[in-house]
């Protein structure tokens, strides 16, 4: 059973949904400990006060802030505990909105939010059917380790999600990091849509998502425990650089598709026969119909903006 991390409440307009908060996700990562190669023996960290010169217990340790060089203001747990800051008691839902008008760059970690026994079922089902039929999600704040955080909250397999977010103004402008602009042809992009369908996937469930790393680090745990040589891995191909984009493409779609068991033939694409479109006079478009015209120039949906 998942450690409780977190108990309080969701409010939901006058409605409060008690809730203990557990953690969405397992590390199944290896972890290592710190040790003198020497003789094998443990190196831990130690906390040494600076005046006095030793080692202080946890039990010995609160939180100071630096208020200018001099002096440090401390600042008890206790205190901070008792905030007046309503989300500091309870998850308080402030919007409903589309999860697309999320950006992902924002979503976070995952905690599941568990009903506090049978009196919490009731309004704990209700909120999260009302989320589920209503296809959004709600936002929310809550204050958890000295801060107050916004959070998302959606409906996993009949229970409700809590995901911490970014404040939008955490998020970090991209606009400096766009390529200069490049022309591109309509074949290229056709052969790079082409990829992605031949790499597409209905789900995450392919050997392709397994940890790789994790097994192999395992692999050489236990061939050391048992004084074997390790496994040794092929010398990874250099990336070459790509001088023409069109042959990259095709080679990738071929590579796809031989993965995926398809003939790994790959065809040119037909050439679009643009020329006369480009071409048309400016007599033979007063000629159409406006309303074809119209449908014409529309066919292609606009991009988002980045």
């Amino acid at each position: 059973m998942p450690r409780t991390i977190w108990s309080g409440a969701i409010s939901f307009g006058l409605v409060t949904v008690p809730i203990h908060v557990v953690n969405a996700r397992e590390d199944h990562s290896i972890h290592f400990h710190q040790v003198h190669l020497e003789d094998m023996g443990r190196v831990r960290s130690r906390k040494i006060c600076e005046i006095e010169g030793r080692e202080v217990a946890q039990s010995e340790i609160g939180k100071g802030y630096q208020w200018g060089k001099d002096t440090i203001v401390p600042v008890l747990d206790e205190e901070l505990r008792e905030i007046p800051l309503p989300t500091a008691k309870a998850i308080e839902i402030e919007a409903f909105v589309p999860l697309e008008s999320i950006d992902p760059i924002q979503i976070g970690e995952g905690y599941y939010l568990e009903p506090d026994g049978q009196v919490a079922a009731k309004p704990y089902t209700l909120l999260r059917q009302a989320l589920e039929r209503s296809s959004k999600v709600a936002v929310a704040k809550y204050a958890w380790s000295g801060r107050e955080r916004l959070g998302l909250l959606r409906v996993r397999d009949n229970v409700i999600v809590l995901h911490a977010m970014r404040w939008s103004d955490e998020i970090r402008d991209p606009a400096a990091l766009k390529p200069d602009e490049v022309d591109l042809t309509d074949d290229e992009i056709a052969q790079a849509e082409q990829l992605i369908d031949r790499l597409t996937r209905d789900d995450l469930q392919g050997e392709e998502f397994t940890d790789r790393y994790t097994e192999a680090v395992e692999q050489l745990i236990d061939a050391k425990r048992e004084n074997r040589e390790p496994p040794t891995a092929e010398e990874p191909e250099a990336p070459a650089q790509v001088v023409d984009l069109m042959a990259a493409l095709k080679e990738s779609v071929a590579k796809a598709r031989k993965s995926r068991g398809e003939d790994a033939t790959v065809h040119d694409l037909p050439k679009k026969k643009t020329t006369a479109k480009k071409t048309t006079t400016a007599k033979t478009a007063r000629k159409q119909p406006v309303k074809k015209a119209a449908k014409k120039t529309t066919g292609r949906k606009p991009r988002r903006s980045a």
